[in-house]
């Protein structure tokens, strides 16, 4: 079981696992086959064996779930088909008690059109002001302001929207989703008791959708490819905002995981300055295809954004909106990219899974924090859902190209032999789980020893022997990758076409699959060891 953290324990979130809940198809606690805030209690005990330190929770707020609980309606509020406030309170409590924090999610680039905000500002009130309303542009108006893209990937719909009296509204997103005008103090104001709110019910962190999109150009140009500073993209102003929240989490002694996707290094790491955000997700390691050299070129580049500003690394396989990871790598594209996503892409599973077990024990191996996206730890692959079942916005508003996010979203197998695989007593998930589901079950794998659950408790229960010191490469045959951290604890990962012979070794401590009947490592096949000697002779004789 998990053990309780330490009180003064402040600098926790520096090598944390931490365990993202999409609350929708986690556990449902009622029956009526959406996921809640019940189901997910009443599955505590499992994520404290499974020994993870804290939970992010994508969003649970009041809303009319056009795009999965992003379009928030009322931050303090927990929608009705989830639960209550006091029952989040309670699993808030109940997590800290086995020795789990709680981690929330806030998106402060736009609310629901639903947010008592907006429906004023349809009604003419000043509330117009906390958004970006404009005349059109042409003889009488009818063209849109200007010509931003969606920022939903394979989107070809405009981001603005009409009104009736003939004023546009902005939204980078889906039209339910009005951008927020972050240039108003209100806006400023809100979010920041916003972030009270929870840290006084006894939230641990904040994870901050879409860092990097709130501040737009008051003059709303057209978008140049290209053209610095973006107009609506990573902009200057965002870092004033950054550190008036972070004076508001250090009063609690909260922490920030920003969602911050930006091709410039140097630009991203300014997010993580000590007065600003404490971390921010490692997209490009996420991304990153099955390939030794471009895996090690991610890693160092992750290690050397961060090193000068002192703050701890993410690492993260898999979320809420990227294709599974037993899927991905077995694909012939192994990398992940929204724009390259379609129906129908040939997987093997069998080597998927293979390269996912090993590539779990190369994340939890590195220095930093780990994210660990539901049903990971038991090699759940992505589902191609029936397209009448589809409900991701993504793909609606692709036309029908792009498969959308559902198929990493459906919910999870409890018991094989329960109904619904044990997700819910009575109802029918709200996305249809395939046929086989059963065999994911976790009853299952808790009584399979080369499972992939059994694979992750023991990784997470052992990932201290690495301790917090930083990663050194050894030198290793072409196409493995091998670092070493604490007291010669080292992980080794073969992705050469041929298997691979092990350094000396005085403890074989884990490894994803079987060694061969020579003591080698197979291809796609990770191992963690301890050095029987000196960095130097071990890989001389290797």
């Amino acid at each position: 079981m998990g053990q309780p953290t330490p009180a003064l324990s402040h600098d926790w979130w520096r090598s944390a696992v931490i365990y993202q809940v999409y609350v929708r198809s986690f556990a449902d606690g009622d029956g009526d086959g959406t996921g809640d805030l019940a189901g997910v209690r009443s599955r505590l005990p499992y994520l404290a064996e499974l020994g993870v330190d804290a939970l992010w929770f994508n969003p649970w707020y009041l809303s009319p779930l056009k795009d999965g609980g992003y379009d928030v309606a009322d931050y303090r509020a927990i929608d009705p088909a989830f639960g209550s406030l006091a029952e989040a309170e309670k699993l808030i409590a109940e997590a800290r008690e086995l020795g789990i924090r709680t981690i929330v999610d806030i998106v402060p680039n736009h609310v629901s059109d639903q947010h008592p905000w907006f429906r004023a500002a349809l009604a003419g009130g000043p509330e117009r002001e906390l958004f970006h309303f404009r005349p059109g542009r042409g003889e009488h108006g009818e063209l849109p302001p200007n010509d931003w893209p969606s920022q939903f990937a394979g989107s070809t719909e405009p981001v603005w929207t009409r009104l009736p009296d003939g004023d546009w509204y902005l939204h980078l997103f889906t039209p339910e989703q009005p951008d927020l005008n972050w240039a108003h103090p209100a806006v400023r104001q809100e979010h920041e008791d916003i972030l009270r709110f929870w840290f006084e019910r006894g939230v641990a962190g904040v994870r901050i959708d879409s860092a990097a999109l709130l501040a737009k150009d008051p003059a709303l140009p057209d978008f140049v490819e290209g053209r610095d500073p973006n107009p609506f993209v990573d902009r200057d102003e965002l870092h004033d905002i950054y550190r008036a929240w972070r004076a508001v989490a250090d009063e609690y002694d909260g922490v920030f995981v920003g969602e911050v996707w930006l091709p410039d290094t140097e630009r991203f790491a300014r997010y993580l300055r000590p007065d600003e955000l404490h971390t921010a997700f490692n997209f490009a390691f996420l991304s990153c295809p099955w390939d030794p050299d471009r895996l090690r070129a991610s890693i160092d580049e992750t290690l050397a954004e961060h090193a000068p500003i002192g703050a701890p690394a993410t690492w993260v396989l898999c979320n809420h909106d990227v294709t599974r990871t037993v899927t991905r790598y077995g694909r012939a594209d192994t990398g992940f990219d929204f724009a390259t996503k379609a129906f129908g892409t040939p997987t093997d599973l069998a080597l998927g899974t293979r390269r996912a077990r090993a590539a779990a024990l190369l994340s939890l191996a590195l220095p930093g924090v780990v994210y660990l996206y539901q049903g990971e730890e038991l090699g759940l692959p992505e589902v191609e859902l029936p397209v009448d079942r589809i409900q991701d916005p993504m793909y609606l508003r692709s036309g029908g190209t792009d498969p959308g996010r559902d198929g990493c979203r459906v919910p999870l197998p409890w018991v094989a032999d329960a109904p619904y695989a044990g997700f819910g007593s009575r109802g029918e998930p709200w996305l249809p789980q395939p046929v086989g589901w059963t065999s994911y079950a976790v009853d299952r794998q808790q009584r399979t020893v080369d499972s992939m659950l059994h694979l992750y408790r023991e990784a997470i229960r052992l990932r201290p022997a690495f301790g917090n010191s930083p990663l050194t490469w050894l030198p290793a045959p072409e196409g493995v990758l091998a670092f070493t951290r604490t007291d010669g604890a080292t992980c080794v990962v073969n992705l050469s076409d041929t298997p691979a012979e092990l350094p000396p070794y005085t403890q074989l401590l884990l490894t994803s699959g079987p060694l061969d009947d020579r003591g080698r490592l197979p291809r796609d096949t990770a191992a963690w060891l301890r050095s029987a000697v000196s960095e130097g002779e071990a890989y001389r004789t290797w």
